[in-house]
């Protein structure tokens, strides 16, 4: 059986756990968008692997590893991702692949998002400065996009380089009185690259169709969430790809018709990282709480995250674009303690009640929450296994998103290892 692990809020939501826990069920773990934007985070024992690019299966040596076209590769960081887990003892040799038509993120790119951030001021979205954007903006653009397959050909790829710094060193200089580019240093980099990655690029999305004519289980897992999807979040406080399930089939050329699981991913509460809007957000002793309760930095950028109360407008929002038809629910332990906790049921916008989300920016932050109000608990139940032990005061929280968002609730999340995970299915 294929399945889909997709974020349903504004990322961070636990989905490198989850990824992982589900892939000592499947032949293939496929990342099919963002880039080092991203942040996984796996526990084993007492070892926590931090995983931007390579995805969340490899840390299970007879997982393979899929980084699909709608990928942006930073080669600096995932070269360090394979010494890393070669470090650790888990090898990439024979099941780690790259599509071949995977955009590549190289400094210039880093450098004009770091550019561009300065110059807005105030008004900046707030990226991880990882060169994200300018490269999917490279890609879509055309004349200056660098792909994977390109390195190939190193003698090709020195050309094109030269043309683009060439064109980058004039906007740059004009925009922003900037330094040139130093284009021998950058190709240098780029030999390395070649050296350490060319061996993985390959068509991949030919490899997932011979594995699914093998009949072989697929594993496919989004990066941030549903809310920063470019076409249907909070523009323009959005990442630079489709981050929801909807991006599947672009980002790696299976369709959504190949896959019987769309596993959606919340907290037990909401976050946001960086700029937007957030309507249910607790900047106040709650949102405090919260935070440190739940260790809540970027694993990215270890910014500290935006905290507030369950937001059941958004979730039921993202698992109707993305076909969602089960919800893995994470971070409940955080709440324990709460005497009261508060689910956003509804907008009102104007005075007019709504239970759809408004995805535009401007209208979401005129947004005033319609909450329910329900009791907390005391119980610690970071060791519960079973989900009939766990508190009536907790099952019924449970089972009150279910109703909203009407998709059940399969996963339960208790703390952050392995073990501490409850299915219900």
């Amino acid at each position: 059986m294929n399945c889909c692990v997709v974020g349903l809020q504004w990322g961070d939501e636990g989905k490198g756990k989850v990824v992982d826990i589900l892939a000592e069920q499947s032949d293939i773990v496929v990342r099919y968008a963002g880039g080092a934007n991203a942040g996984h985070t796996v526990i084993i024992g007492d070892q926590k692997f931090a995983l931007h690019i390579m995805p969340s299966g490899a840390v299970r040596p007879g997982t393979e590893c899929v980084i699909g076209n709608g990928v942006v590769v930073d080669p600096e960081i995932l070269g360090g991702e394979i010494d890393g887990l070669n470090g650790r003892g888990i090898s990439l040799e024979g099941r780690l692949f790259i599509s071949e038509n995977a955009h590549v993120v190289l400094d210039y790119h880093k450098m004009e998002d770091q550019l561009r951030e300065n110059s807005l001021g105030k008004n900046k979205i707030g990226t991880t400065i990882r060169g994200i954007g300018p490269c999917y903006a490279d890609k879509i653009g055309r004349s200056y996009a660098i792909r994977m397959a390109d390195f190939r050909d190193m003698d090709d790829l020195k050309l094109k380089l030269t043309r683009t710094a060439d064109y980058k060193n004039k906007l740059f200089g004009a925009l922003y009185d900037a330094e040139p580019i130093d284009i021998e240093a950058l190709f240098a980099k780029c030999l390395a690259y070649r050296d350490k990655l060319l061996r993985y690029v390959c068509n991949t999305t030919r490899h997932l169709h011979s594995a699914i004519d093998a009949g072989k289980n697929i594993l496919f897992e989004g990066a941030q969430g549903a809310l920063l999807d470019l076409d249907h979040g909070t523009f323009p406080f959005v990442t630079s790809s489709n981050s929801s399930a909807l991006g599947m089939g672009a980002g790696c050329g299976v369709p959504a018709q190949r896959v019987e699981r769309f596993i959606g991913l919340v907290k037990a509460y909401t976050t946001r990282v960086g700029a937007g809007p957030f309507p249910s957000e607790q900047d106040n002793e709650i949102g405090d709480t919260i935070r440190e309760k739940g260790h809540e930095y970027g694993t990215t950028t270890g910014r500290p995250r935006r905290c507030g109360w369950f937001d059941a407008v958004a979730a039921s929002y993202s698992a109707r674009i993305g076909g969602i038809n089960e919800i893995a629910m994470m971070h409940l332990d955080t709440l324990a303690g709460m005497k009261e906790l508060k689910v956003c049921r509804a907008y009102k916008i104007d005075g007019v009640e709504t239970t759809f989300f408004p995805s535009d920016a401007h209208e979401l932050a005129r947004v005033e929450c319609v909450y329910e109000t329900v009791p907390g608990w005391d119980e610690d139940i970071s060791g519960v296994t079973k989900y009939e032990d766990l508190p009536a005061t907790t099952k019924s929280y449970i089972a009150l998103i279910e109703d909203i968002v009407k998709v059940p609730v399969t996963i339960v999340g208790v703390g952050p290892k392995r073990s501490q995970a409850i299915f219900r299915r």
